[in-house]
């Protein structure tokens, strides 16, 4: 292989683990390290660099080896009912303001509008807050769905809107409805069966 290309397939799988290490998501992060630390293996063996592919297939082998752990794992989810005024609540808002307001542009906390409050635990970890109230008398309108970076794997989104469903039916809720602004969001809904209407809001039936 001409060695102009070689030095560029180097870059490139440097780049890709310089990219793995600004990922806050420990499973992106062990996607996004593996390809680069394959391609690095590989280009050791191109350039008959054999301690740089030992080093390289020995990083690949532990994320393999820990991607397998996180998707076989069983987490145990719960929810932790809030008031709507838990101190401890209007705190996790208040430090993830600058990120909620990214994802949520136009949320304010209403402490009177939240009906429906409650922190979503992953093996007792806290790992998202979900803000709702009744709209309507049967649609349930989200005001808040926020996951921390750690759990952006939509395990979280499926627990409330799978395992919750017959609550939320239980309750009253025929309709779960989400105002969206932001684009990562947007997927998030429509991965997890919200469907998009003419307006830009996302609905989902729950019975």
């Amino acid at each position: 292989m001409h060695t102009d290309i070689l030095s560029l397939f180097g870059y490139f799988a440097s780049l890709i683990i310089a990219i793995s290490m600004t990922m806050s998501s420990i499973v992106k992060f062990r996607w996004i390290n593996l390809v680069g630390a394959l391609g690095f293996a590989i280009y050791g063996l191109l350039i008959h660099a054999i301690p740089v592919t030992f080093l390289n297939g020995f990083i690949v082998a532990v994320d393999v080896y820990y991607l397998v752990k996180i998707y076989i794992r069983k987490e145990v989810f719960q929810i932790l009912k809030v008031r709507n005024d838990n101190k401890y609540l209007q705190e996790f808002i208040q430090f993830h303001c600058e990120e909620i307001r990214k994802f949520f542009p136009g949320f304010d906390y209403k402490p009177e509008m939240n009906t429906i409050s409650f922190f979503v635990l992953r093996n007792m970890n806290v790992a998202g807050v979900f803000l709702a109230h009744r709209q309507d008398e049967n649609v349930l309108h989200v005001g808040l769905d926020y996951v921390i970076p750690e759990y952006r794997d939509f395990k979280n989104g499926e627990y409330i809107y799978q395992h919750l469903k017959s609550r939320f039916v239980a309750n009253g809720f025929k309709t779960a409805f989400a105002p969206a602004d932001n684009p990562k969001y947007m997927r998030y809904l429509k991965k997890l069966g919200f469907k998009e209407d003419e307006k830009g809001n996302f609905t989902m039936t729950l019975s």
